[in-house]
């Protein structure tokens, strides 16, 4: 397949990982292990699946200087000039706006996709047609296109696109309205309803319309990310990054898109697709063993066990017996059991706790 050149790639890969400790820790979180035992990691798997659709040297990866090390071990093809690392935590809207500005720099028709370093897609072929279509869709034009995904149980950790007017294209709707994370019930409402999708967190822009969209989201504060471009240097660029990135405010990329913009719309996409941000959602979207446990790239042997989720480190041995509804997860010097159906909540607490009684190296 032919490779379009102004077709660009952002890579968010700067998130802590938290909600899945252990085995997500401080110095190493989620995008940098292989979770799945696959030989890749999740990170490591992003990046392959985005170079199969346009040119390596397109891939820009949004991360945190701390994670430095990793990137490069990781991404060795990868050169500094396409990792950007951002001084300080400000959210993903931020990140996107720098890369943004960055690709604008070296292409002014270039078309982005956005991408987490932390999915599963089920359906690489099915991807590659839908991130296809919408880069075409939206060269040139003024919006924001985002991927959506039928929901296929109510799950109250995703966010839900409630789909507007129909377009000219067949599965491509104007944003009505976005949910993040509602209860449970609210969940299975709007699954019932068949009017909304999942939200996959992936966006396909023209590179001119997100500069315009920025400014016009971020316009209370006096110095724009903007003005990189017509700034000469990458050290020029850098140090005016360090000093003002810290007064960007902390905005995710969904709420500036999905609840502060008109000019969105998504796509009813085919490709499977999980978010591997929870234990709970994890368990959700994997194929069940027997007495639906299901076990991750583990050796244990289980006996009168049901509905578990469970990961061990290799060369870790787990015999467990009589345990229905848990979490059981080990990583280094970390040993969590834990309800599932609390875990979200319960892990927060337990990090915050490990963390002050313990110190920071447990987390």
């Amino acid at each position: 397949m032919e490779k379009n050149s102004n077709n660009y790639c952002v890579i968010l890969a700067g998130g802590r990982g938290k909600r899945l400790w252990p085995s997500s820790r401080t110095d190493r979180p989620k995008q940098f292990i292989d979770f799945f035992g696959t030989g890749k990691t999740l990170l490591q798997t992003t990046f392959d699946r985005m170079a199969a659709l346009l040119p390596k040297e397109n891939i820009y990866v949004c991360t945190c200087r701390e994670f430095d090390t990793l990137v490069h071990e990781q991404l060795g093809e990868l050169d500094d000039e396409h990792i950007l690392y951002e001084p300080v935590n400000r959210n993903t809207a931020p990140a996107v706006a720098w890369a943004g500005v960055t690709i604008h720099r070296r292409c002014p028709e270039a078309r982005i996709v956005v991408v987490p370093a932390d999915q599963i897609i089920f359906n690489e072929e099915a991807f590659c047609k839908d991130i296809t279509d919408g880069l075409e869709f939206a060269a040139g034009k003024d919006f924001i296109l985002t991927m959506g995904i039928k929901p296929s149980r109510p799950e109250p950790g995703y966010g839900y696109i409630q789909m507007g007017d129909h377009t000219l294209k067949d599965n491509i709707y104007k944003v009505q309205s976005f949910t993040e994370k509602p209860e449970r019930e609210f969940a299975q409402m709007f699954m019932d309803s068949g009017e909304f999708l999942w939200n996959t967190g992936i966006y396909i822009v023209d590179v001119n319309h997100l500069r315009k969209f920025f400014i016009e989201v971020i316009k209370d504060l006096p110095h724009r990310l903007a003005d990189l471009l017509e700034m000469q240097s990458k050290e020029e660029v850098d140090a005016y990054v360090n000093m003002h990135y810290p007064a960007y405010p902390n905005l995710s990329m969904d709420k500036a898109a999905l609840e502060m913009s008109e000019d969105v719309f998504v796509m009813c996409c085919s490709f499977g697709w999980a978010d591997i941000g929870t234990w709970h959602a994890i368990y959700e979207c994997m194929q069940k063993q027997e007495n639906d446990n299901v076990v991750i790239d583990s050796e244990v042997i289980l006996e009168e066990c049901k509905d578990n989720i469970i990961k061990l480190p290799k060369g870790h041995i787990g015999v467990i017996n009589g345990l229905e509804g848990y979490i059981v997860a080990e990583q280094g010097d970390v040993l969590l059991i834990c309800k599932k159906s609390d875990s979200s909540s319960l892990i927060r607490k337990y990090v915050n706790e490990v963390g002050i009684r313990y110190g920071e190296e447990y987390v």
